[in-house]
């Protein structure tokens, strides 16, 4: 009786441990599948009117990341480039001493685009949030994501999915260290998880307020 219990819950345990490996690993394969024929190089990306920068993060100092930095360099390559007329800049200010939008926009207006070719999201402290305000506040109907590789296929399939039809661009112009990869990458099966989550059983709200419609017409 001992022996047939044990291997029961033996086959139990080994059935949690798999559902969670595929809780886990299943959405990442899921999106990066999905993200496979929508992802482009800044110089084979297609035009669009709008390009979302995703926020990721300040030094002490209150200017970008590397890896923010990046991103915002890449979305002003598409500008310059005439491959966007406008970038939404979307990231945290859920305090009043970190502006992640106001960073990003002083960093791309030192780069050469004017002030008027940029519009500020301060409520985009996640990716959902991001896109789902980028549609519902800003009017954003299909646009262009700018983010790094391995970010990518998350945020290509919640915006989608969320109604925003979207193509990616790579933002990968700076040389990573391996152990900071890693980081990302493991982090990313996790949020890419947890994203699943909210886009089909919470779905949340974000933050809203009046439309602000980034074209009129």
């Amino acid at each position: 009786m001992l022996k047939k219990l044990l291997k029961i819950l033996w086959k139990s345990i080994l059935l949690l441990c798999t559902a969670g490996l595929l809780g886990v690993f299943l959405p990442r394969l899921i999106t990066t599948l999905y993200s496979w024929n929508r992802t482009y190089q800044v110089d084979q990306a297609p035009v669009e009117r709008v390009a979302i920068v995703f926020g990721a993060g300040l030094r002490r100092d209150g200017t970008p990341t590397a890896i923010l930095r990046d991103r915002v360099e890449t979305a002003v390559r598409l500008y310059l480039d005439g491959k966007v007329e406008k970038l939404l800049m979307s990231g945290d200010n859920t305090v009043e001493n970190y502006n992640e939008p106001e960073a990003m926009r002083r960093y791309a207006v030192s780069l050469g685009v004017p002030d008027q070719a940029i519009v500020l999201d301060y409520a985009g402290r996640r990716t959902y949030d991001t896109c789902f305000r980028a549609k519902a506040i800003f009017g954003v109907k299909s646009a262009l994501l700018v983010t790094q590789k391995f970010h990518l296929p998350r945020a290509l399939f919640i915006c989608n999915m969320l109604g925003l039809t979207a193509s990616g661009v790579e933002a990968n112009n700076l040389n990573y260290r391996n152990v900071s990869l890693l980081i990302w990458n493991v982090r990313e099966q996790l949020a890419t998880a947890a994203a699943f989550l909210d886009l089909y059983v919470d779905k949340p709200s974000p933050i809203l307020g009046l439309p602000e419609p980034i074209f009129m017409d």
